[in-house]
């Protein structure tokens, strides 16, 4: 089954990339015959070594370009209409790029109409031949799909009515999905589970067991098919997803309905909210590592007398060593050392683990200063290069905070989707928290920060922080 699926993530990339191929092959030859008339041009042998060469570079540009877009993320749920839109702009955007790196060089061309026409008759060649070779690829997924040839495991966690009849309706109107319920999880606090369903179903185990459920029965799908109003559960239910593989969808109710939140991909689909699985498009996401490791190199290169300075000052204060490290909870729940330059006072923890406040006398005087400047964060840098961090994300705690948050705010794990980072929208919005009880009331702008994860949103957070940093409004 595996080497089946993979084998639908080559087609559709070997079609796109022959599509490219031959859409460049027959846009030049036909390019070369039009000018051919105004510059005299002659096709020559050289020229076949050239096409090919070229051929090749265009198709993996191409190639690289819709991976980056996200083109090959999920392609056993794509519409073939949607398809061919988001097509249609991609090969705008393309099109564009290669006019002017490659196409400018037309020598004895001053009319601009021709290079309209150029850049025209390039976009409708790309687009009609890709198009064409990617519906058949959609399609033939599709198949495979609809007949239940590729399917994806899926549990229901729910033990009343609604779980059968959400089971029913997805054997009625969701066979373009693959969803194979292959049983439920029932919630034994809302009672037995329904007769009906369970002769219908069989039940695998608790929902308090959820983890353990999708990593034996090898789940890929879960929809939470209990009532919308249990706010309460369903949030339980999320926080115990956190980490699992499996995509997970929720039953909506009215007042989601009107607020916009569901969205329908399929016309004849089974309304469904889904939790997002991708929170950045591929480019922004190596885009953001990118920027990651460059500003964190450039920063540690140009501004290591900032360093010395500090190392001398931590060194100065009061005895004990320059650097501290501290073991933090990272993405996906992996611990990694923090690396900072130490603020406060040696053996500071010997009562056990504490948060800092605004008089905290196990605070050195420099430290102090540090943390209003948030010099002591520094050191962090080196974090993000090896990739514990990011240089914006949800501030990292450590596990024994982590115990007590999860106890008033399960959905605490919904941090560990992301990198950590050097500073946070929490940070900038909230501050430092002195207490369990804030740092619960700031973990809602990190959800907020990681619900609206954008290259644009973290420009912003960078700037704020830049405007505390400044203003020395750091603790």
């Amino acid at each position: 089954m595996q080497l089946l699926r993979r084998f639908q993530y080559i087609k559709l990339v070997a079609a796109d990339f022959t599509a490219a191929l031959l859409a460049w092959m027959v846009f030049f030859l036909l390019r070369k015959y039009l000018l051919s008339e105004i510059t005299g041009y002659r096709f020559s042998e050289g020229d076949l070594f050239f096409l090919s060469g070229s051929a090749l570079m265009i198709a993996a540009f191409w190639t690289v370009l819709y991976a980056l877009l996200g083109e090959y993320r999920d392609i056993y749920r794509k519409s073939r209409l949607t398809e061919l839109i988001r097509l249609a702009r991609v090969s705008f955007l393309g099109a564009i790029v290669i006019f002017f790196a490659l196409l400018l060089d037309d020598q004895g061309v001053n009319n601009y109409r021709l290079y309209y026409k150029t850049i025209t008759a390039y976009f409708l060649v790309h687009f009609v031949l890709t198009g064409v070779a990617r519906t058949l690829a959609v399609s033939s997924v599709q198949r495979l799909v609809r007949r239940g040839i590729i399917s994806f495991p899926t549990l229901l966690v729910g033990s009343s009515r609604l779980a059968l009849d959400t089971a029913n309706e997805l054997a009625l109107t969701g066979r373009h999905l693959g969803l194979r319920v292959v049983g439920f999880a029932p919630v034994l606090e809302n009672g037995p589970p329904d007769a009906a369903l369970a002769a219908a179903l069989p039940a695998l185990g608790s929902y308090t067991r959820l983890p353990a459920l999708v990593r034996a029965h090898k789940i890929e799908q879960v929809i939470i098919a209990i009532e919308p109003s249990e706010h309460r559960k369903i949030q339980q239910i999320l926080a115990q997803l956190e980490g699992t593989p499996a995509r997970i969808s929720v039953l909506p109710d009215l007042y989601q309905m009107l607020l916009g939140s569901v969205k329908v991909n399929h016309l004849f689909g089974t309304p469904l909210i889904e939790i997002k699985q991708d929170l950045l498009p591929v480019w922004q996401v190596v885009v953001k590592r990118g920027f990651d490791v460059v500003a964190s190199v450039l920063f540690l290169f140009f501004f290591w007398w900032i360093y010395a300075f500090t190392a001398l000052m931590v060194r100065l204060s009061s005895p004990g060593p320059i650097f501290y490290r501290q073991p933090r909870i990272g993405k996906n729940g992996h611990p990694f050392a923090i690396i900072k330059f130490r603020s406060m006072f040696v053996d500071a923890e010997k009562a056990g683990p504490a948060l800092s406040s605004d008089h905290d006398p196990r605070i050195t005087k420099w430290g102090r200063f540090m943390r209003k400047v948030r010099l002591d964060e520094l050191p962090q840098f080196w974090n993000v290069i090896k990739g514990d961090m990011s240089v914006v994300g949800p501030r990292p705690e450590r596990q024994f905070f982590i115990d007590k948050i999860v106890k008033i705010a399960p959905h605490y794990r919904h941090l560990h989707r992301v990198r950590p980072g050097l500073t946070s929208l929490g940070q900038v919005k909230y501050g430092y928290a002195e207490t369990v009880e804030q740092m619960v009331e700031r973990l809602k702008f990190d959800i907020l920060y990681i619900e609206n994860m954008s290259l644009a949103m973290d420009f912003r957070v960078i700037l704020y922080t830049l405007k505390i940093i400044v203003e020395g409004r750091g603790k």
